[in-house]
């Protein structure tokens, strides 16, 4: 298939085709990386739906941390799947090229499930808090309405922001190249193809991110300082390392995703080069992905046991303890 960008919109210079960058012009190397992240594209599937059906099908993980937690395996999929099967075609097939309307669409899918996962995120961190500092009150301030409430929000900040973003930066003229030198449609390298001065337009992406990245984490950061201070005055060992071990897969999640993406999306324009935000993107949209369901099932006995009755397996040791 041919990738030439040459189409145009009549009587202007707006792209109306883009086409990604090569990983490699080694077809070998582009072989081994469809391998590898197609088995961590199916790993990260897998995982992510044996945990939603995991919780859904079983009454014991109907509680507030679990419920956010089906939600989380649902955007991760949702995540890998706006982003990786594109990818893995632009790897062993000349088919790199997307319509203009097929950029706007990912791009928006993206960055819902991205601004959906910040904001869930602190929902989680807030109910470990509520759990942790106020156990007597857990069950009312965490009710299945509030939950609900929580869900629906950390939703519909990621549609609004998604839908703000993408009319945001599709309502520029592109005036090429039309190359987009990134492996799917995300609004560094798409601004770099803008016309003109994109100065005021890279501010309020910026802007955008930090408030959409930087919100939630500070209020993960206040939860934990309060969930810190309650154990530190626990007169129990065991209460102390029960407590800990509730929130540590939660506190690994958030490194991982607030970690790489803070790195790629809030570091000064001079210090972006195109192989590190391919490297950072690969990482925080395929290998975190992949990670997070493990991160969860080996830490926590109860997702392992209902993995085990979802799975109708009762005698095989599958994970360690």
């Amino acid at each position: 298939m041919n990738v030439s960008c040459s189409l145009w919109q009549e009587n202007s210079l707006s792209v109306k085709r883009f086409v990604f960058a090569k990983f490699s012009e080694d077809p070998g190397e582009c072989f081994l990386l469809f391998t590898l992240i197609l088995l961590m594209f199916l790993a990260s599937l897998t995982g992510n739906a044996l945990i939603t059906l995991a919780i859904c099908t079983n009454p014991a993980l109907h509680t507030p941390m679990y419920f956010f937690l089906a939600n989380l395996s649902l955007l991760e999929i949702g995540y890998t799947c706006s982003v990786i099967p594109k990818m893995l075609q632009s790897l062993v097939t000349e088919a790199r090229g997307i319509s203009r309307e097929g950029c706007a669409t990912q791009m928006f899918f993206f960055t819902l499930f991205g601004i959906t996962e910040c904001c869930l995120l602190a929902a989680m961190a807030f109910d470990r808090c509520m759990a942790i500092c106020s156990p007597l009150h857990y069950a009312t301030r965490m009710s299945r309405g509030v939950c609900a409430h929580l869900a629906m929000v950390s939703w519909g900040m990621g549609c609004t922001v998604g839908l703000g973003q993408t009319n945001f930066i599709f309502s520029l003229d592109f005036c090429g190249p039309c190359e987009i030198d990134h492996f799917f449609c995300d609004l560094p390298p798409l601004l770099a193809l803008a016309c003109g001065d994109t100065s005021h337009n890279e501010a309020a992406v910026f802007v955008v991110a930090v408030l959409c990245i930087s919100s939630p984490f500070l209020l993960i950061i206040s939860s934990y300082v309060r969930i810190l201070v309650a154990v530190l005055v626990m007169p129990s060992p065991e209460g102390r390392h029960k407590a800990l071990s509730t929130c540590s897969s939660h506190l690994l999640v958030v490194t991982l995703f607030y970690g790489s993406g803070s790195i790629t999306y809030l570091r000064p324009k001079s210090s972006h080069s195109p192989g590190m935000d391919k490297l950072l993107a690969l990482f925080y949209t395929a290998v975190t992905s992949m990670l997070n369901p493990i991160i969860y099932s080996l830490r926590n006995k109860e997702v392992k046991a209902a993995l085990r009755r979802t799975l109708g397996l009762r005698n095989i040791i599958t994970i360690n303890k």
